[in-house]
C-alpha cells in the first residue's frame, strides 16, 4: 500500500463514509509516506512497535497506545518491527455531528470540523487509553461482522470517544499557524508536477533554494529521499493506470512521469514484486 501526499482513494463510501484498515503481518520495514487527507484517524496499535510522525513531531507506540490526526495534519508512519499490527479508523468529522445548531454543534463539532479545535494527538492516561481500546475493539467488530444497526451503533460508540475525550480535557484551541505550511507547499508542488521533468533543481528554482537544502529538508522531515518519495507518487499513478485501463506498460510508464521504461519496470518489480503487465493480468484480471 503506497500513499500520495493526500489521499485520493475514497474512505468508506457515499452511504457509509467510515473506513478501517487492520494492517499486520508485514513481511519487510516499510514506511507509509508523509499525506493528510480530509477524514479524522485513529491509529489503535494493537502488538509490536510503530514510529509515527504527525506535524513534524515524532511518536513511537507500542501495543495499546491510541493515536490521533486531525483533518489536514501532515503524517506519516512505518516499523522495523515486523510483529506489528494496528488498525486505521478513518471518518469525515460530519459523520458524527448534527444538523441543529444547538450548542454541542456550535462549541465542539464546528471548531473541530473547521480546525479551530483539536483533539490531542498523543494519550498518556493508562486508564484512558484502557476504556478507549475496549472501545475501538467494539467499533472493529461492528464493521467486521455488521450486525443490525451497526452504521447506528458506531456512530454512537464514536460520539463516546469524543465525550471521554472531553472529559479528560484533551481538546485544545490551536495557538499558532501549523509548523508544516512549508511542507505542504513544497509537497502539493511534487504532486502537481510529478508526471513532469521534476528535480531538485526544479524544486530549488521554484522555492529559492539550494537543491543541497532541500535534499536535506526532505530527509529530515520525510524521512526518505526526494527520489524515494517522487516514484512513490509515480509508481502510485502507474498502479492505478494498470488497473483502471488499458494502457500499455510503455504509455503507462510515459503518463506516470517515467522517461525510462526499463527503469519504470525495474522500479515497480522493486515496489510491489512483480513486473507491471504481470501485475495487471494475476491481481486484477486483464481488461478487454
Amino acid at each position: 500500500m503506497i500513499l500520495e501526499l493526500k489521499e485520493t482513494r475514497p474512505h468508506g463510501t457515499k452511504e457509509y463514509p467510515y473506513d478501517q484498515c487492520f494492517i499486520h503481518n508485514v513481511r519487510h520495514n516499510f514506511q507509509f509516506p508523509v499525506h493528510w487527507h480530509d477524514e479524522f484517524e485513529i491509529i489503535y496499535i494493537i502488538k509490536g512497535s510503530l514510529k509515527i510522525s504527525i506535524e513534524d513531531r515524532d511518536y513511537t507506540g507500542t501495543a495499546g497506545t491510541v493515536f490521533l490526526v486531525n483533518p489536514k495534519e501532515l503524517h506519516l508512519m512505518g516499523s522495523a518491527d515486523l510483529s506489528v499490527a494496528y488498525y486505521t479508523l478513518l471518518f469525515p468529522l460530519e459523520f458524527i455531528s448534527f444538523q441543529s445548531k444547538d450548542e454541542l454543534e456550535q462549541t465542539l463539532l464546528q471548531p473541530l470540523r473547521s480546525g479551530q479545535l483539536l483533539l490531542a494527538n498523543e494519550i498518556t492516561d493508562a486508564v484512558l487509553l484502557n476504556k478507549l481500546g475496549n472501545l475501538f475493539d467494539e467499533i472493529v467488530l461492528l464493521n467486521n461482522e455488521k450486525p443490525l444497526c451497526y452504521q447506528l451503533k458506531t456512530r454512537i460508540l464514536l460520539l463516546t470517544f469524543l465525550s471521554r475525550m472531553m472529559e479528560q480535557g484533551l481538546f485544545t484551541v490551536p495557538k499558532t499557524l501549523s509548523r508544516t505550511g512549508r511542507q505542504k507547499e513544497l509537497l502539493i508542488y511534487i504532486q502537481e508536477h510529478y508526471m513532469e521533468d521534476i528535480t531538485l533543481q526544479t524544486l530549488a528554482n521554484e522555492f529559492h533554494l539550494s537543491e543541497k537544502y532541500i535534499s536535506r529538508y526532505f530527509k529530515e522531515h520525510f524521512c526518505l529521499t526526494f527520489s524515494h518519495y517522487l516514484n512513490h507518487l509515480r509508481l502510485t499513478n502507474a498502479q492505478r493506470l494498470l488497473e483502471t485501463t488499458e494502457l500499455s506498460v510503455t504509455e503507462t510508464a510515459l503518463r506516470s512521469g517515467f522517461s525510462s521504461v526499463s527503469y519504470f519496470i525495474r522500479m515497480f518489480k522493486e515496489c510491489y514484486g512483480i513486473s507491471p503487465l504481470k501485475y495487471r493480468k494475476t491481481v486484477y484480471r486483464e481488461i478487454k
